[in-house]
């Protein structure tokens, strides 16, 4: 009994021990399983909900995006209906627009093989012109027949009373201005008045001590630009005139002085023009002394036949132009030149000098050619330049001589050269004016006015 008694309350005992430490942990645990059971059925349930509205969502989207696939193809239909009405119409437009360009085309190929017809038709009747007149000329008297015929038709220029105030004025050395010419006109008068009482042995000098004054003057830019400096005061006490009486009396002849001082006295329009009718002066003297020696036909030829060969040997001129070689290696040219040349008049030799010694930036074969026409002016004629084809006969040098003279109203000297290539007539350069009755040139004339 007594160990039953013991195990009941051995019993109880575990009873006891499981109730106060066992059941509560376990039913701690129980209800929290309940309630993440309970949790877990919530959201199951809110799952089913959520899954259930995805559902209906979906449904809603696809049925959304059937009506907008159907909308877009409608439109995409209409589309497609517009854009080929459109292309249909464009395709139209641009085959009128193609056929109308190619029309047009057509038009301008066809104008322009007219024109190429034309062309070659009027060049090719040139050239057989050409070669019917160059076969023509080949015999030396029809070529002189065509100098005959220009004659003719000068001589009715002359009739007809024709006459040229420019051609009055060439072998003016200067491209003057008003103040300018007429300071040129008081310095000629000057030493047309000084030379008169001159010997033939003084005006050499003279020539070199203008010539000395201009070389100085050249190389004394500021004072040359003082002495042409307008000053509105012109009578011989001007500030000018006494510059140069201070730098020029007694170190050169009096005559020389005298048109120096009357140089720097005249009003000129640019400070080159100055130095230009120094220039002038100096030439002047030279020229008065080949009068006086009867020499001025030698002199006068021999410039113009100088003038040729720098015509003919550019390079000549080019280096006897060069400024920037010293003066003396070109005068050295120009005398090499001369001598090979032959005998040559002193004068002539003397003014080509000056002329080189006195370029200063000019072109030799420009100084040389007004310093020829100056020759032939000085001696009262015109210059005329005569381009042949051939050697003009003695008649027709006199008949054009005498046909120009009445022209021009004044003696002309022909400087004859000879162009085979004009083939026949003449062509006549007196200044500025040019008569050209040459062959070549109506050829030129033909081809120039052929269609394009």
């Amino acid at each position: 009994m007594s160990t039953f008694i013991g195990q009941l309350i051995g019993f109880a005992v575990i009873v006891w021990l499981v109730v106060k430490f066992v059941l509560p942990p376990l039913r701690t645990m129980m209800d929290n399983q309940q309630e993440a059971v309970r949790k877990a059925l919530e959201e199951s349930a809110s799952a089913a909900d959520k899954l259930a509205n995805a559902d209906q969502l979906h449904a809603e989207k696809v049925a959304g995006a059937k009506a907008e696939a159907a909308r877009v193809a409608q439109e995409a239909r209409a589309d497609s209906i517009r854009i080929s009405e459109q292309l249909g119409e464009q395709a139209v437009f641009d085959a009128d627009r193609i056929r109308h360009q190619g029309a047009q085309q057509v038009h301008l190929m066809r104008q322009q093989t007219i024109r190429e017809l034309r062309s070659n038709l009027g060049a090719e009747s040139v050239q057989r012109a050409e070669d019917l007149v160059r076969a023509h000329v080949a015999d030396a008297v029809r070529q002189s027949e065509t100098v005959d015929r220009f004659l003719s038709e000068l001589e009715g220029m002359a009739a007809e009373g024709a006459t040229s105030t420019a051609a009055a004025e060439i072998g003016a050395p200067l491209n003057l201005r008003a103040a300018s010419r007429a300071g040129l006109a008081a310095v000629v008068a000057k030493f047309e008045q000084t030379s008169a009482s001159m010997g033939i042995d003084d005006l050499g000098p003279l020539a070199d001590d203008v010539a000395a004054v201009t070389k100085l003057l050249q190389r004394e830019g500021a004072l040359t630009k003082h002495l042409a400096q307008p000053s509105g005061d012109t009578h011989e006490g001007s500030p000018q005139v006494r510059l140069a009486q201070s730098l020029f009396q007694n170190k050169i002849s009096a005559p020389a002085y005298d048109i120096v001082s009357t140089v720097v006295a005249q009003r000129w329009s640019a400070d080159r023009d100055l130095l230009d009718a120094l220039q002038h002066v100096s030439r002047m003297a030279l020229l008065a002394r080949a009068d006086r020696l009867h020499d001025s036909a030698d002199v006068e030829d021999e410039l113009f036949r100088f003038s040729r060969v720098l015509d003919a040997q550019p390079q000549l001129s080019q280096l006897l132009s060069e400024f920037s070689v010293p003066v003396e290696q070109r005068v050295a040219l120009l005398n090499t030149v001369l001598d090979r040349a032959g005998s040559v008049n002193a004068v002539t030799r003397s003014l080509l000098t000056q002329t080189v010694e006195l370029l200063h930036g000019a072109r030799a074969d420009v100084s040389v050619d007004e310093l020829a026409e100056l020759a032939v002016v000085r001696r009262g004629e015109l210059v005329a330049h005569i381009e042949a084809a051939a050697e003009l006969t003695d008649s027709q040098r006199t008949r054009l001589a005498d046909v120009l003279a009445r022209i021009y109203g004044h003696p002309v000297s022909l400087q004859v050269q000879v162009d085979p290539e004009l083939l026949g007539g003449l062509q006549i350069t007196i200044g500025d004016e040019v008569i050209d009755g040459s062959i070549a040139s109506r050829l030129a004339a033909a081809r120039m006015g052929l269609p394009d």
